[in-house]
């Protein structure tokens, strides 16, 4: 059996990350891993490990077990179901089901209230995922972004209800409405019985007289439509904003479920961004550095006339108050880092200026010189 690879390391966080950090970081994982979203071999067992990975390093007391003692301090202080108990899924697309059937196969019970996952009752819908790419500018002061969207929403010919226009649903003749059946099983020990989920209403109890000829009984067909999106003001890469029951169609009278769209603000061709702050590499020569100068710079939505100090050195910050990104504590700042360009080539005419002040200021051994005397 291979050792337990470090919740740090799974989760790709280090040790003095802050629980927003953690939170993040398995949101991203999550997503990417959640065995309803990716059908690649082995993402079910990384979205395991990611999972016990954020439900112990999420819990302070279940963390300060790892820290002191790694997982031989988690293992025999918690069963696998107590890793689990607390843990906060939500806000990520995921509910303690996805990990009861991940982990435990569907179903649990004792320990967690007599949980029991009932496959044809009411259902949730997924919870779908997608990405949109916005400029920096578009990020500054917030944007509506149109969405066409494949999923599942109820069907158009039954409403939803599974039954053809004009017959009913009923309760299912096999299981009388319990939605289970039980089977009588004699064995060596004695007869047992078995209790399982009704083949003909899935569950649910009800099933439809006639089902639908469009969605065969399942109240839901695909579709694609447009949804405008609200990006707020301030949003950087890597955010996912979460719109509330604009994912699937639920099942046999589910709610909805959730959609998450991700960020991702496209380069800026002169603008780099580090927080709230926009940072602009801007060059000057050096008869500017020397002798001062006003020089254009772009800043978010335009440009902006900046002072340049007389000897400002290569290296040197101008910033420009309020003119970066917006946040919740305010504006950031626009950042000037400046670089003085000393040229490879010169003129002429260049050279012999340049040697004329190269005699006007001397040494630097003359000049020392004669700051001692």
């Amino acid at each position: 059996m291979s050792a337990k690879r470090d919740y740090y390391e799974i989760l790709g966080v280090g040790k003095d990350a802050s629980p927003e950090e953690i939170k993040k970081a398995f949101r991203k994982l999550a997503f990417d891993l959640h065995p309803d979203r990716n059908k690649n071999s082995g993402s079910e067992e990384k979205f395991k490990e990611v999972s016990e990975a954020y439900a112990v390093l999420s819990d302070p007391e279940k963390k300060q077990k790892y820290d002191s003692y790694g997982h031989a301090g988690i293992s025999g202080a918690y069963s696998q179901e107590d890793i689990f108990r607390g843990a906060d899924f939500s806000g990520f697309g995921i509910d303690m089901e996805d990990i009861f059937r991940t982990f435990f196969g569907g179903a649990f019970g004792g320990s967690f209230g007599g949980f029991q996952r009932q496959r044809g009752g009411p259902q949730k819908g997924r919870d779908l995922q997608t990405g949109v790419e916005i400029t920096l500018e578009q990020a500054a002061t917030g944007t509506t972004v149109e969405l066409n969207l494949n999923h599942l929403e109820h069907c158009s010919r039954c409403g939803g209800s599974g039954a053809e226009p004009g017959s009913s649903v009923v309760t299912c003749p096999k299981c009388g409405g319990s939605g289970q059946v039980q089977r009588s099983v004699q064995s060596p020990f004695g007869r047992m019985i078995t209790v399982t989920t009704c083949d003909r209403c899935q569950g649910r109890g009800r099933t439809a007289e006639n089902p639908c000829s469009k969605c065969h009984g399942d109240g839901i067909e695909e579709a694609r439509r447009k949804i405008d999106v609200k990006i707020p003001s301030g949003v950087d890469n890597e955010m996912f904003l979460t719109l509330r029951g604009q994912g699937d169609a639920g099942l046999y009278g589910g709610p909805p479920g959730d959609l998450y769209v991700g960020i991702n603000i496209k380069p800026h061709k002169y603008l780099i961004r580090k927080g709230a702050d926009t940072i602009y590499e801007a060059e000057i020569n050096v008869a500017q550095a020397a002798l001062g100068a006003e020089i254009t710079v772009p800043v978010i939505g335009g440009q902006e006339k900046v002072k340049v100090q007389a000897g400002i050195q290569s290296g040197d910050i101008i910033r420009l108050k309020g003119k970066g990104m917006p946040s919740r504590y305010g504006k950031g700042d626009h950042l000037v880092h400046v670089t003085v360009k000393v040229p490879s080539r010169l003129t002429k005419r260049q050279r012999e200026l340049m040697e004329e002040l190269s005699k006007e200021f001397g040494t630097p051994e003359q000049q020392k010189k004669g700051f001692w005397s």
